[in-house]
């Protein structure tokens, strides 16, 4: 499995150490050819306007979105969840419009705001996971086909799935648990295997079709 990591801003680094943990190989995106061979994508938390704009000026904007549209699975986190958005309230930051949800920037305050909090998320199990919030986005809205998987206390929204994307308010690669990565590979994992099952059932599909050699 070959995940790539949006490595223009942001800590990358520790994604692509987090990944490494896993026994995964991680591969430090700048340029467009690197994006080659991907099973996964995962824009890391930053500056989302400095991101976007390095995004344009490496010729990277347009191939991102292209694979996105097309099934690549890709988790945001942070500045991450940003770019993945369809809307963002209060910048012009131009998002990729993934997923469609409607975020906030900057929404809990300065980075002397930040704070750490025990957030339940059902789908890695009954142990809350160690949120770490620094200046983080809040979703502020989504579609019906968008499955919601945190929430503060408050109700607010921090993480949320839409098939094979994901959104995360929060940086999961600066602790040490593992389980969010882990689950992000395991969409990747179901991703393949539904690609895997369409390609077979179309190779069934064009042998019944095929003519029968005569002898």
């Amino acid at each position: 499995m070959r995940i790539g990591v949006l490595a223009l801003q942001g800590d990358f680094i520790e994604h692509i150490s987090t990944l490494k943990k896993l026994c995964v190989k991680a591969i430090p995106v700048r340029k467009p050819d690197e994006l080659k061979g991907l099973n996964g994508l995962i824009f890391p938390g930053g500056e989302s306007t400095t991101i976007t704009s390095l995004m344009y000026s490496s010729s990277l904007f347009k191939p991102l979105k292209e694979l996105a549209q097309a099934g690549l699975p890709i988790m945001g986190t942070c500045a991450g969840t940003v770019l993945m958005a369809k809307k963002v309230s209060n910048s012009d930051v131009s998002p990729l419009a993934l997923m469609d949800i409607e975020v906030r920037r900057n929404a809990f305050g300065r980075q002397v705001a930040s704070f750490e909090t025990e957030l339940p998320i059902p789908a890695l199990g009954d142990k809350p996971f160690p949120a770490i919030f620094i200046r983080a986005p809040l979703i502020l809205g989504t579609s019906p086909e968008v499955e919601i998987l945190a929430r503060l206390p408050d109700g607010t929204i921090v993480a949320a799935r839409q098939g094979s994307k994901l959104a995360i308010a929060f940086h999961p690669e600066l602790g040490s648990d593992l389980r969010l990565h882990g689950y992000f590979l395991e969409i990747v994992t179901g991703h393949q295997l539904t690609v895997q099952d369409g390609i077979h059932s179309e190779v069934k599909k064009l042998s019944r079709k095929a003519p029968i050699p005569a002898d």
